[in-house]
Order: structure tokens, then C-alpha cells, then sequence
């Protein structure tokens, strides 16, 4: 009896021994997502530098809710380059996400909408490595419709790039993970 619970228990803990994964290697490795606090879209063109910011230092399960800004209003009828600028401000000194998302930019790639027909979006490089859009750097033109409206940033975390309409920058088919979007109320005049 005693040697039968000996060999029961021996057999519980190879399994229990075996079945652990050493998380340093490769493939045991696990690929944290980013944490963003602070996205900041810079927009120059028509002789103006407009600053999109949203800066949530207590992330986004916090209690507070993101500070939201925009520096000024939109020319109608004017072509901007945009770029952007993601950062961790919860850890010290404040990391660069911008910097990761560059590293791994297969897995990541942004989405611009905006409402009221304001303005359309256009990519630019950098590409990932199969060149495909990342939208860390983009064009935003606006035409001859003025007013108010909602311009939105989405960062999706592993996309299907290669499902139909995402290269151009349709979100419907890419799937993954948001891992930040934010909306930002604009005008052009």
C-alpha cells in the first residue's frame, strides 16, 4: 500500500514537474502588452503646428479619465503631415512606446477616422518590414467642409494586415487588440 501512495505521488509530481514552462526561453516567452499613458499627435501644415494630446497617468482602468487637448483649430482646404508619439509616463524615467512599436511593427498598426467628412488620412513610411502600413507617420488633408467634429486614433495590437481594406486603413477586417484609442474633438474653419 505504502509503495503504490509513493509511486502515485511520484507520478503527480514529475507531471506537476514537467509540465512547467521556463518563461526565458524563446518559446515560453510572453510578450507583455504596451502600457500607454500618453499619445500625442503633432499635425504641420498651412503654416500651423497643431498638437493632439491624451495623457492618462493612472492608465486606462484608473479612476480619471483621460486630459484630452487639442492646441488650435484646423485650416480648411490644407495638407498636414502628422506624426505620432506614445509614451509610458507611469514608469520612471518615462519609457518611449513609439520606439517599441517601431521594433515590432508587424504587430501594430494605427487607424485614423473622422467625422463630418473633415478630412482624410493617407499613410506614410515607416512600413513594417513587408511593407505594410504602421501609421506612426500619415497625411491628413483636409477639403472644404468646415465645422466640428470627432477625430479618432486606434492602435491595434496584431491586426490581419493583410485582410481586405486594413493596408488602406479600413478597420472593419483587422481584428487584434486595441491597445489605445482616443478621440479627439476638432474644428475646421
Amino acid at each position: 500500500m505504502k509503495t503504490i501512495k509513493f509511486l502515485s505521488l511520484s507520478l503527480v509530481a514529475t507531471l506537476f514537474f514537467t509540465s512547467c514552462s521556463n518563461d526565458d526561453s524563446p518559446a515560453g516567452a510572453v510578450n507583455e502588452e504596451e502600457v500607454i499613458t500618453t499619445l500625442t499627435a503633432t499635425l504641420t501644415g498651412g503654416g500651423q503646428v497643431i498638437t493632439l494630446k491624451s495623457q492618462d497617468l493612472d492608465g486606462a482602468e484608473g479612476p480619471l479619465a483621460p486630459v484630452v487637448t487639442v492646441s488650435g483649430n484646423l485650416a480648411a482646404n490644407t495638407n498636414y503631415s502628422g506624426s505620432l508619439d506614445l509614451l509610458n509616463e507611469a514608469a520612471s524615467p518615462a519609457e518611449s512606446i513609439t520606439e517599441e512599436i517601431l521594433e515590432e511593427a508587424a504587430d501594430h498598426q494605427f487607424f485614423f477616422n473622422v467625422s463630418n467628412s473633415l478630412g482624410s488620412f493617407a499613410y506614410a513610411v515607416p512600413n513594417d518590414e513587408n511593407g505594410n502600413p504602421v501609421g506612426l507617420n500619415f497625411t491628413f488633408s483636409t477639403g472644404a467642409t468646415v465645422g466640428t467634429g470627432t477625430l479618432t486614433i486606434i492602435l491595434r495590437h496584431e491586426p490581419s494586415k493583410s485582410a481586405d481594406g486594413v493596408a488602406s486603413g479600413n478597420i472593419t477586417n483587422a481584428g487584434g487588440e486595441t491597445d489605445i484609442q482616443v478621440s479627439f474633438p476638432i474644428t475646421v474653419q
